[in-house]
């Protein structure tokens, strides 16, 4: 049987996703190994992808509530068609509010309600719910959603406020963890899956928006303790639940530190981590070493300080951070915000960021990054199911990673972050090819029999 060859580009001069004409397999190339080759070996296989997705924030859903229906539902099929879009099929988004929501609120925000007997959706159903049924439509299966809080309500944290810090009293671990129980109830009953949570979102990080500390053994003893055991007596102990939700430096202290507890252990798949302080690439696969029977996914990342249009480094970061990530173990990984504003908002503190979309809601223009077309080279290709494979490598500053899909295809992604074009050579079973790629730019390689 033959081998096709599929090649697809994204560059700096004006290739974004485009299927490129292919060279031709060539059976038993020969003096492949004499410059830089990458060669592909199905025969050993690692984690099994879950998938790629982004973030339904406040801000996100806010602006693409600004554009008229057609244009919105655009965005929402350029992310979330199999076919023509991104083909994403995880989503965030957050339990009260998050920094990139219009001002702090809690579902529960009547101090001493114990039982939840005013709890309400009525914040999350304005923009987050409609925009999450929407894709949930144009998505070939029901989006993994998984939900992370920023911070309990005021009155259950030691400082009285949801921003800057504080800590979940002692005497809120039940009613905190109820909450998380109703949460996912309710958000289920308005016709929208959970498949997952983590904890905390940033639990190390004293922000002067919504958070909530907690040090390692807080997490383990609450997740041990409340939240595991409540979650599992409401029927709700097949959800995902993931540690840490914080940057990778720290990964495998404190998902260790849960792990290592069994009765805590038993609640949880894994362990989440963001990019926001270096790579850190091998705390994941020491995690993976450790407890080969739970997950690591990547759940945040972005670029701080506002919007770039046109900038190529809001692609060549995600590249890079992507293969690091995959090559070490994560089974998921998850962008923030899905699209915010020209500003880069909205930020109930200013804490402008940059996305693969950018809404101008005075123009009603929608830009695509190239952040959004380097992601695409991976979620379009390694599809939910596709297992990572082996991959060895020889020559040059080429990054890249390898994976066989469910039909049977092998998926090389390279990526290119040098000032100069590239010759490789990519070789799997019975042959291989000879491609150049150009500067700062990415290819997915696809053979198929």
């Amino acid at each position: 049987m033959s081998t096709r060859v599929t090649l697809v580009q994204t560059s700096p001069d004006g290739d974004w996703l485009r299927t490129c004409d292919a060279p031709a397999f060539v059976p038993d190339l020969e003096n492949w190994y004499g410059g830089p080759a990458f060669v592909l070996n199905s025969a050993v296989r690692y984690q099994t992808m879950v998938g790629f997705g982004g973030s339904f924030t406040e801000a996100a859903t806010w602006a693409l509530s600004q554009l008229d229906e057609a244009s919105s539902e655009a965005v929402l099929r350029a992310y979330f068609d199999a076919r023509e879009g991104l083909g994403y099929s995880i989503g965030r988004t957050h339990i009260n509010s998050c920094d990139f929501s219009l001002e702090n609120w809690a579902c529960a925000d009547v101090e001493g309600d114990w039982r939840l007997e005013h709890f309400s959706l009525e914040r999350t159903e304005r923009y987050i719910l409609p925009a999450l049924r929407r894709a949930n439509v144009i998505a070939p299966e029901p989006i993994k959603l998984f939900a992370s809080p920023w911070s309990p309500p005021a009155w259950m944290k030691t400082n009285g406020e949801m921003n800057n810090g504080g800590k979940l009293k002692p005497e809120c671990r039940q009613v905190w963890a109820d909450h998380y129980a109703r949460w996912i109830r309710d958000v289920e009953a308005s016709g929208v899956p959970v498949w997952g949570l983590t904890v905390q979102n940033e639990p190390a990080g004293v922000q002067v928006w919504d958070s909530c500390i907690y040090t390692a053994e807080e997490e383990r003893d609450f997740v041990r303790d409340y939240l595991g055991p409540t979650l599992r007596a409401a029927g709700l102990g097949d959800k995902k639940l993931v540690v840490w939700d914080h940057n990778r430096e720290l990964a495998f202290e404190r998902g260790a530190t849960v792990l290592s507890d069994p009765e805590a252990a038993q609640y949880v798949w894994g362990t989440g981590v963001h990019w926001y302080s270096g790579d850190y690439f091998d705390q994941l696969e020491q995690l993976m070493r450790a407890f080969p029977d739970k997950h690591v996914m990547f759940t945040e990342g972005c670029w701080e300080g506002g919007v770039k249009l046109g900038q190529w480094d809001r692609g060549r970061r995600y590249a890079h951070h992507i293969i690091g990530d995959l090559n070490h173990g994560c089974v998921a990984w998850c962008d923030w915000n899905l699209a915010l504003d020209h500003t880069g908002g909205p930020n109930h503190v200013n804490n402008l960021c940059d996305a693969p979309v950018i809404v101008d809601t005075r123009s009603g223009e929608v830009h695509y990054q190239s952040s959004f077309a380097f992601i695409g080279h991976f979620s379009r290709y390694i599809r939910p199911g596709a297992q990572r494979i082996g991959l060895s490598y020889l020559g040059g500053e080429l990054e890249a990673t390898a994976f066989k899909d469910s039909d049977g295809s092998e998926v090389l992604v390279v990526h290119n972050p040098g000032s100069e074009s590239a010759a490789y050579r990519a070789l799997c079973e019975g042959g291989g090819v000879e491609l150049t790629i150009p500067a700062n730019s990415m290819h997915t390689v696809v053979f198929a029999g």
